[in-house]
């Protein structure tokens, strides 16, 4: 029998466009609504869509600064950037809200029970720490989440997957010291993408030493590695920690078409990974999983991209959605790369996790 589905989504989200020029548009989210319906994704009888309420600041509060939120409050009433390539106004602040509203009303269905699975469009706006914002970022959702299921339903192990081509810095500071959250990040060599870190050394500090696992890939990284990687860190870790919840983010961009990364995903490894990261949720945690599809940044293969990731976690057992382009070959150095790298995490972190000795 198929478990329910939500999928968070408001007319409004599109007024998250960061201006002409810009690298993030808000038909991003008109075009994968589009395609959704196109491909019969939401007249599903599993898929449940839910407009979402604005969050509030005191959701805002459990994770940021109240000076930082004043501060991108007051912004957005100005109309002023917060930084060169992150503007704010009353639209995108509005937005914003409301994209973190859908965060919540997705964690909130799966903890009472409404669905078993949630999907939380364009979200994952993971650049943002506590009283920093930036790469796009004013809010972070992902951590807003978590700590609105600790305070609400006394959530205790969450496991974070990012697997966005650029490193999740915000994420990663707000749990850098905190053994409750496991924030695993696969993305594009630090040295070569913004925002130049997330090293495999950076493994947390205190308490939360081991807890920050970051699997930086050589760019031309494409499917088959992509998902050994996965299977090699992401899927132990899970199986030993046990989370209550998987929380996954990440868009269109480690595919081989995007302008910002030059990781070489096809439509087809998006699919595969919703696919594993859903059934790893199902064997471990009883299938809690909130996905949160945001980035991506060629306008052609973005609704490809969140629509395979869609359908991975509504569980559909094949799409015909493929590239718009011939994928490229991944470099022969590419495997003997990783391998190097993931035999250099386990070793780091072994002294934590027994699936690594």
């Amino acid at each position: 029998m198929p478990e329910k589905v939500m999928l968070t989504f408001h007319e409004k989200f599109k007024q998250y466009d960061l201006g002409e020029g810009h690298p993030f548009r808000g038909d991003r989210f008109v075009n994968v609504m589009k395609l959704f319906e196109s491909q019969g994704l939401l007249s599903l009888s599993d898929v449940v869509l839910a407009e979402p309420k604005p969050a509030l600041k005191e959701d805002l509060l459990r994770v940021h600064e109240g000076g930082y939120v004043d501060l991108i409050f007051r912004l957005a009433k100005e109309g002023k950037p917060y930084d060169f390539e992150t503007p704010v106004s009353p639209e995108i602040l509005e937005a914003a809200l409301l994209i973190v509203g859908g965060a919540i009303e997705c964690g909130k269905a799966v903890y009472e029970g409404k669905v078993k699975h949630a999907i939380s469009l364009g979200s994952g706006y993971h650049h943002a720490g506590r009283n920093y914002g930036g790469g796009f970022c004013i809010f972070n959702d992902i951590a807003i989440l978590v700590e609105y299921l600790r305070a609400g339903y006394g959530v205790e192990r969450f496991l974070v997957l990012d697997y966005d081509v650029h490193f999740g810095n915000g994420t990663s500071d707000i749990y850098y010291k905190d053994p409750s959250v496991l924030f695993i990040s696969l993305h594009q060599d630090p040295r070569t993408i913004y925002p130049g870190t997330g090293f495999t050394w950076q493994i947390g500090e205190g308490r939360g030493e081991g807890y920050n696992v970051n699997v930086p890939l050589p760019p031309g990284t494409g499917d088959s590695t992509y998902l050994y990687a996965l299977k090699e860190i992401f899927v132990p870790l899970v199986e030993e920690f046990r989370p209550q919840i998987i929380i996954a983010n990440g868009g269109s961009d480690p595919h081989f078409a995007d302008v910002l990364g030059d990781l070489s995903l096809t439509v087809k490894g998006f699919f595969d990974l919703s696919r594993l990261i859903r059934e790893t949720a199902i064997k471990v945690c009883d299938g809690k999983l909130v996905l949160m599809p945001g980035s991506g940044y060629n306008p052609e293969v973005l609704p490809r991209c969140w629509y395979a990731l869609v359908a991975g976690v509504v569980g559909l057992e094949e799409i015909n959605v493929s590239d718009p382009y011939v994928p490229p070959k991944e470099p022969l150095y590419c495997r003997e790369k990783v391998e190097d790298i993931l035999n250099e995490l386990k070793s780091l972190l072994k002294k934590k996790w027994k699936c690594f000795v």
